[in-house]
């Protein structure tokens, strides 16, 4: 739990368009919509994403009254991301399924399996192994505070951004912009002018929004 104790590694957004009047109440049903929901079947090998509570992995309600305590405090909205997917290890994998290529040659006398048989004994032992294995589950923590517009996303990795970017969208209809160092210069015009000059910033003060930049 990264956002309550323990070192900080993110990368900040600022939060895109106007929240809907009625959020507090749409909300809850938008998270709970896109929550971590466990497989139908344990043979499940995609990568499955969704929205948990940053105090434990497994809990994934948001719509009742009594959860709402737990993501959300005063204006900020706190919640994990997380993302489940099986992985079989691989030098394990082939060691087992070159036993069964050998015991399948010795018993039919062959020198060489046919490739139709490899693929079925493939196929087989990965079925066998993936209902044994346990995902690797991952969570990323986020923090959004409703009255500023910002958000902090515990990740700097490329992939885990784009999850969360890509489902938040997806749950609140609003889309995230990455949080620059030179947004810091939004009340000295001066000097993020003069970095302009030098190449450094594109960013040009026209007061179109309420940061003063474009």
């Amino acid at each position: 739990m990264g956002l309550f104790k323990g070192a900080l590694t993110l990368r900040r957004y600022h939060v895109d368009g106007e929240l809907p009047d009625d959020f507090r109440e749409r909300f809850p049903e938008a998270l709970d919509d896109h929550a971590f929901k466990e497989p139908a079947s344990v043979l499940h090998a995609e990568e499955v994403v969704g929205w948990c509570h940053v105090h434990n992995l497994l809990d994934t309600s948001f719509a009742q009254p009594a959860d709402r305590q737990r993501w959300l405090y005063n204006h900020y909205l706190v919640a994990g991301l997380r993302v489940d997917k099986k992985v079989l290890p691989s030098k394990l994998f082939r060691a087992h399924l070159d036993k069964r290529i050998a015991a399948w040659c010795e018993q039919n006398q062959r020198n060489r399996a046919p490739a139709s048989v490899r693929q079925e004994m493939k196929e087989a032992l990965e079925q066998e192994m993936m209902a044994k294995t346990l995902p690797r589950v991952q969570v990323h923590e986020f923090c959004w505070n409703l009255a500023d517009g910002w958000v902090f996303f515990h990740s700097t990795s490329d992939n885990a951004n784009d999850r969360f970017r890509k489902l938040f969208r997806n749950t609140f209809g609003l889309g995230t912009t990455p949080f620059s160092p030179l947004d810091f210069l939004t009340d000295l015009p001066d000097v993020a002018e003069s970095l302009e000059v030098q190449g450094i910033s594109d960013y040009r003060p026209d007061g179109s929004d309420e940061r003063g930049w474009t």
